[in-house]
């Protein structure tokens, strides 16, 4: 009976209490399992110090100590920064932050000639300052991991005042989001009766389709440099492919990615007819403008007078190169339109917006339950908003976590699927290619605890996709 006695107790206390401590215990159970987790990754990190043979052919001790090295900075800062954020979180649930800042919130509303009955007015000002927070104190953090950790691994390519101003901007936009959508949400729950549930869903189905249709057109151009890609051989390529396909491309453009980071990437965007790529230029060795400056950073600069250090400095030069060959990059592509060709993107918006209409129907049985905000230190008031999270945050928490990592899973099933789909392009020796490059240039250790991989990896370990793709180059 010792062992069970603190659940005794919790059963003894009300359902106020009892709420609130399943919250907390969930919440600190999960931290325990996600520390474990990353103890187990972190011991790979430390133990590993050499290449493993199965690697020696892909993979430079050099590169392998360099990777190593970032990924454990990287870990060391994820665990502190993770018990900042879970004793942060605890405090303000202990402390009654939420209900705090609620009240703060009516006494600003208060001042401007607002009352209680303005309740979406109080609930905007709420997230403005809960977001105000949010961000001030994840500033500090950000800043060591962009100046500290990224600069050191040679990645950061900010400077401070370009990092404070991307920082404010972001806020700003934001907010110009944020509160707009919520407002018109709440209303809709005020207003949209005992079937209130359908009508919210079916406004954040819409806002979801308008903002992903206008992010990269309105949005992301306001923090990053479009520019359509120039034509020549790598367009032309890119359009052949797409028709090949299907794929209703009509227009490619490259990301100036490099003037906040050297890591690269690449994406399509739009919906039915009119569908875009973009390419970072970290990701295109010919374009990448980090390369233009290899040299003059080496010191060394090729010659073309027949001496005989000319071939072992253009060797040099080529191994510090970022980025993929236009074969390579088209290999990756084929990947990425693999995902739409295979369905995996209307896939994964079934069961986003599947999972939103049961989260809203769920809402509509549990927001009349007055102990759920009791449990907050919410005694006298429901307001729609407090609702929205203590049940989307706290409440549906184990049910998010089960469901990312099924979504985790499928994702992997979906990278190899696309993977395989650039294999039928026959893009196996690209692909392959392009994934050590990919994996070099963004320092990914490429050995991996299996637990922590099965949980948290949304993309397969490198060395199973490597073998699937060297399989086929076999077959």
């Amino acid at each position: 009976m010792g062992m069970w006695a603190p659940l005794d107790a919790m059963w003894e206390m009300s359902a106020e209490k009892r709420i609130f401590g399943a919250v907390l215990l969930f919440s600190w159970t999960l931290y325990l399992w996600e520390t474990f987790l990353a103890r187990r990754q972190r011991r790979i990190y430390k133990t590993t110090t050499h290449v493993p043979l199965e690697l020696g052919q892909i993979m430079d001790s050099e590169t392998f100590e360099k990777s190593r090295l970032y990924q454990l900075d990287k870990s060391t800062f994820s665990f502190w920064s993770g018990l900042y954020s879970e004793i942060e979180g605890t405090l303000i649930l202990l402390f009654g932050g939420i209900p705090y800042l609620w009240r703060l919130s009516g006494r600003f509303c208060g001042y401007a000639g607002f009352g209680p009955e303005y309740e979406i007015t109080q609930s905007l000002v709420f997230l403005l300052l809960a977001t105000l927070f949010s961000a001030l104190t994840g500033l500090p953090w950000s800043l060591y991991n962009t100046f500290v950790i990224e600069e050191k691994h040679g990645f950061n390519q900010q400077t401070l005042g370009f990092f404070m101003k991307d920082a404010i901007k972001k806020f700003i936009v934001t907010q110009c989001i944020l509160l707009p959508v919520s407002s018109l949400l709440l209303y809709i729950i005020k207003i949209g009766g005992d079937y209130f549930f359908i009508y919210a869903w079916l406004f954040t189905l819409v806002v979801s389709l308008v903002l992903v249709t206008i992010y990269a057109d309105y949005i992301a151009p306001l923090f990053d440099k479009f520019t359509p890609l120039p034509e020549g051989e790598l367009k032309q390529e890119i359009e052949i492919m797409a028709k090949s396909i299907d794929f209703p491309l009509t227009k490619v453009y490259v990301v100036q990615g490099s003037k906040r980071s050297s890591h690269s990437n690449a994406y399509f965007y739009g919906f039915f007819k009119n569908k875009r790529i973009v390419l970072f230029d970290t990701l295109l060795e010919e374009y990448s403008v980090l390369n233009k400056d290899i040299q003059e950073e080496s010191g060394m600069e090729p010659r073309n007078d027949g001496e005989g250090d000319s071939e072992e400095i253009k060797a040099k030069v080529k191994n510090k190169k970022q980025g993929c060959k236009n074969e390579e990059v088209l290999a990756v592509l084929g990947h990425e339109l693999g995902h739409w060709k295979l369905g995996h993107t209307v896939k994964n918006i079934i069961i986003s917006q599947m999972n939103s209409f049961l989260c809203f129907f769920l809402f509509a049985v549990l927001i009349g339950r007055k102990e759920l905000f009791a449990a907050f230190g919410f005694y006298d008031s429901q307001p729609t908003l407090i609702g929205l999270l203590i049940i989307f945050q706290f409440i549906f928490s184990p049910y998010n976590e089960v469901l990312s990592f099924c979504l985790t899973v499928l994702s992997r099933r979906f990278e190899f699927q696309a993977d395989a789909f650039a294999k039928k392009l026959g893009k196996a020796k690209d692909l392959y290619s392009a994934l050590i490059k990919l994996n070099k240039d963004n320092l990914g250790f490429p050995v991996s605890d299996w637990l922590f991989s099965m949980w948290h990896y949304s993309h397969p370990p490198l060395l199973e996709r490597l073998q699937a793709l060297k399989n086929s180059k076999q077959d």
